[in-house]
């Protein structure tokens, strides 16, 4: 591999904001990558703690660091690839981790598949301090890098797609639509949702990346289930002709639901639970959403302690 050329292969785009515990790890493991052809975009989001000290005492010149006033994360995402001077955008959360194969793996995804759109690592997710498990995806050929011809139905138990685990064409970015700034919780999936309703996806079984769980439940992002909802019903049209995209969306309004439950918002609740079609649901699900929000909490804490005892049970299977 030649040393950094004008015009990377990859622009690697990591929105920054209020993550100290996490970030030198973050950039510590992109830096580390096999595949040396890239540059490192950080857009800080007008972070309140070291978070960008730590950023900026990181000393490499594939890295270029810009500071904003705080927009969001889809802001922050959108501003960093338009900053980037690469074909290929991988993303990164400052809170996840790369092992050092992840842009290989992506390359080898794309001279294999030159024509398609979005190309997407399998993953590993954190669920607490001990444990990790491998993500859990509903196709047959998990051996080689595949295209994914129903990224919905594919999608019925982890995402295809993780927001760290994907990489794209500025260009094809550019006419899909961009992250939906008005979005502020769940603009990823609708990001995921138009490329698999227009675009070619591949999918490389290779586990590349460690998706930080245990971060991500702990921020208290429930104010924004009117955001998820307003995701959701932006495909009402879509689904009403596409099975497959309906159940997807049903298991998002199931998710949903029992975030509902649980934050008081009750008449979203009883909206997302109108919107279901429960034979879309499996039989754990159906019955978690008749559940009170006292059922939930000690569901909840069971699960927990399942999973600190490393057994994991998930309702979406």
């Amino acid at each position: 591999m030649s040393s950094l050329n004008k015009n990377p292969f990859f622009s690697v785009v990591i929105p920054l904001y209020n993550k100290e515990g996490y970030i030198e790890n973050t950039l510590k493991s992109v830096l580390n990558q096999s595949f040396i052809d890239f540059e490192i975009i950080i857009i800080n989001d007008g972070s309140k703690d070291t978070s960008l000290k730590k950023a900026s005492a990181i000393n490499d010149k594939r890295i270029t660091l810009y500071s904003i006033k705080n927009k969001g994360v889809s802001y922050a995402r959108n501003y960093g690839i338009h900053k980037a001077s690469a074909k290929y955008i991988a993303l990164l959360d400052a809170d996840d981790v790369w092992y050092s194969n992840h842009l290989e793996e992506l390359h080898k995804s794309i001279l294999k598949y030159p024509n398609a759109d979005l190309f997407c690592n399998a993953y590993e997710i954190i669920l607490n301090k001990n444990i990790i498990k491998t993500a859990i995806y509903n196709i047959i050929n998990t051996n080689t890098i595949t295209v994914i011809d129903n990224y919905f139905n594919a999608s019925k138990y982890s995402d295809i797609a993780l927001t760290s685990a994907v990489a794209f064409s500025k260009k094809t970015f550019n006419l899909i639509g961009s992250f939906n700034e008005d979005i502020k919780s769940g603009q990823d999936t609708d990001l995921w949702i138009r490329f698999a309703l227009h675009k070619l996806i591949v999918f490389n079984p290779t586990i590349t990346v460690i998706y930080n769980n245990i971060i991500k439940n702990s921020l208290s992002k429930n104010n924004y289930n009117q955001d998820r909802y307003k995701s959701i019903k932006n495909y009402i049209k879509e689904e009403n002709n596409n099975p497959s995209l309906k159940k997807y969306l049903d298991i998002n309004r199931y998710a949903l639901a029992i975030r509902c439950k649980m934050n008081n918002e009750v008449e979203l609740n009883k909206k997302l639970k109108k919107e279901i079609c429960y034979k879309n649901l499996n039989f754990k699900q159906r019955i978690l959403l008749k559940f009170s929000k006292f059922l939930l909490k000690l569901t909840i804490k069971f699960q927990q302690f399942l999973i600190d005892k490393n057994i994991y049970i998930t309702s979406y299977s």
